[in-house]
């Protein structure tokens, strides 16, 4: 791994946790982190809980994250969410793409890449998510899926290496199954991920863009993850939900 690319553990909570349960995770979180120095850490609770969050966070490395972004500033866009709004909620950094707004609620690589324009010109972080399907795996289609989902989701953006993106890799089919890509797996991808941005953006980028591995990471099996060069942290799922288990995954 390269020097310059801090390793950058984030736990996206899905439709977990109320306000309160949120604070009292924050507040267990941040002392069990306390001692984290060269990793970069983020959380993403539900909307609901961003404000509150972001109060318990001040002036600690764990940065605040949410889990969606619509596209315009303001509307009538019955509930959306919008970058200014995360941006007074305290966010950093926002997950866009994620498989399952893309299976449950129509996202595709179009819808995906006007929510990366409003995150990356408002000033977010956003962290663009690609992965397969089981059924594309198998059919031998894994890359070519990556390849569109990474050329059509960031068509249009000026990046470069002092407009932060992360990607985040997650074979839908090792979310939430308990199966992981193996670490042959998982390098393969990260390298094909990092040569597909060399090509559209240039070697500097590609260079210094952090590519996570996100598909049932757990503590027993994060440091082997994180050994491999091109893994430059994980997003985390059921995991992040316990402040012991995910401070566990941060101290990998």
């Amino acid at each position: 791994m390269t020097d310059y690319r801090t390793p950058l553990i984030a736990g996206n909570w899905k439709m977990f946790k109320t306000g309160a349960e949120a604070v009292q995770y924050a507040k267990a979180l941040k002392k069990q982190v306390a001692d984290v120095e060269n990793t970069d850490i983020m959380i993403a609770p539900p909307f609901t809980a961003l404000s509150a969050v972001s109060e318990i966070l001040r002036d600690t490395r764990i940065g605040l994250g949410a889990q969606n972004i619509f596209w315009e500033k303001e509307g009538a866009f019955t509930g959306e969410i919008s970058a200014p709004m995360l941006i007074s909620a305290g966010c950093q950094y926002v997950i866009i793409g994620h498989s399952e707004r893309r299976q449950y609620f129509g996202e595709t690589d179009e819808t995906v890449n006007r929510r990366l324009k409003a995150a990356a010109n408002a000033g977010l972080i956003p962290i663009l998510c690609v992965g397969e399907t089981e059924t594309q795996r198998e059919a031998k289609k894994t890359f070519s899926v990556l390849d569109k989902q990474i050329k059509d989701g960031l068509n249009g953006l000026i990046l470069d290496e002092h407009h932060p993106l992360v990607i985040a890799y997650e074979p839908v089919w090792a979310i939430g199954t308990g199966k992981t890509a193996s670490p042959d797996q998982v390098q393969e991808v990260h390298a094909y991920i990092r040569k597909q941005i060399a090509k559209n953006f240039g070697n500097m980028l590609a260079n210094a863009i952090r590519v996570l591995y996100g598909g049932s990471v757990k503590p027993d099996n994060v440091s082997g993850l994180m050994a491999l060069p091109d893994v430059d942290g994980a997003l985390v799922g059921g995991a992040s939900l316990q402040p012991e288990t995910f401070s566990q995954i941060i101290h990998f």
